[in-house]
């Protein structure tokens, strides 16, 4: 299994319509995919701004390449990002997940 973890940066006062874009637009995407086992949205204050974070797991690296595309290292960004992130990092990180059998 891997993770894949995404991290945006939002001004605080947009973070509530963001985090709810990111449940109803965001989530059901990464959900609708096969090879996806799970997607989460974390978010923690820091001041005037809001991190956001996608937390995301999958079967293999072919189920996120349906998902984002090719190289599978990108991120992949939605129509609205734009009119909240302060930037966009092209940049997604990838963990192996070891289970404990």
């Amino acid at each position: 299994m891997i993770a894949r973890r995404w991290h945006g940066v939002v001004p605080k006062v947009k973070a509530e319509a963001y985090r709810q874009l990111m449940l109803e637009v965001a989530i059901p995407d990464y959900r609708s995919v096969p090879g996806n086992c799970g997607a989460w949205c974390l978010h923690r204050d820091d001041g005037d701004v809001v991190h956001f974070e996608m937390l995301t797991f999958w079967d293999d690296l072919a189920a996120i390449e349906v998902f984002a595309g090719a190289p599978v290292d990108m991120a992949k960004y939605y129509d609205f990002d734009a009119d909240f992130l302060l930037e966009k990092d092209p940049l997604v990180l990838h963990i192996e997940v070891s289970e404990a059998k």
